[in-house]
């Protein structure tokens, strides 16, 4: 198992779009994944739960992932959420 723990930078947080888009990246990999933030848990692949634990700018976040492709899932995960935040700058 492999985890990082990030704070979140852009704007929106995790909403709408940039939610669709970590969803859709998170599905192309055979591992399982997660996201959490203070105690809630969401399954990385499913739009209803991430946009459920509601993910705003400067919360911590860790994502989890355990399986054969773990390390690329998480670090191709974490780029993203950042890459959201250098999208607005």
């Amino acid at each position: 198992m492999v985890e990082k723990t990030i704070t979140v930078k852009n704007k929106t947080g995790l909403h709408a779009r940039p939610a669709s888009q970590f969803v859709q990246s998170a599905s192309r990999f055979k591992s399982n994944i997660t996201i959490s933030k203070e105690g809630k848990v969401a399954d990385a692949k499913s739009i209803i739960e991430v946009l459920s634990i509601g993910i705003n700018k400067g919360l911590e976040i860790t994502i989890r992932a355990e399986g054969e492709d773990e390390n690329q899932a998480v670090d191709t995960l974490v780029a993203l959420i950042n890459k959201f935040a250098e999208e607005e700058e």
